[in-house]
């Protein structure tokens, strides 16, 4: 088993976006991926989340020096949807945890900071997206 096999063991129930996230990680930088699988605190996670039931994920506690996890959740509706918002959200997601929801150079806000660093990254948010149609009127 690979290091990215371990980081995506998570993912196994959901093939398809196990696959989506894998290429997503293996596009990064080098040394962003590499941060990720070094990291024990970093966790990528399913969101199994129920009506009327919520959801259960577990996260690393923080370690004794103060580190804290860092962990990304992804619900399963990423496997079906357009390929490119898929890498969109997942490199996004990617973004902040490698920013630790922080800012990117002058960008302040951790939201505008991640889409920034995931288009860096080659992943810009697609002009079309899931909710498009309800915003045009």
């Amino acid at each position: 088993m690979t290091e990215i096999d371990d980081l995506l063991k998570g993912l196994e129930v959901c093939p398809d976006l196990r696959a989506r996230v894998e290429h997503v990680l293996n596009l990064l930088p080098t040394e962003v991926r590499e941060d990720f699988l070094h990291d024990p605190g970093f966790t990528i996670a399913l969101d199994n989340y129920v009506p009327g039931q919520g959801s259960t994920v577990f996260m690393a506690m923080p370690g004794p020096t103060g580190d804290s996890s860092r962990s990304i959740v992804l619900k399963p509706l990423l496997a079906d949807c357009n390929k490119d918002f898929a890498w969109y959200v997942i490199a996004h997601e990617f973004a902040h945890a490698f920013l630790r929801n922080g800012a990117w150079g002058e960008i302040a806000d951790p939201e505008d900071a991640a889409n920034a660093l995931g288009a860096h990254w080659g992943f810009p948010r697609p002009k079309e997206t899931p909710w498009s149609r309800f915003r045009r009127r």
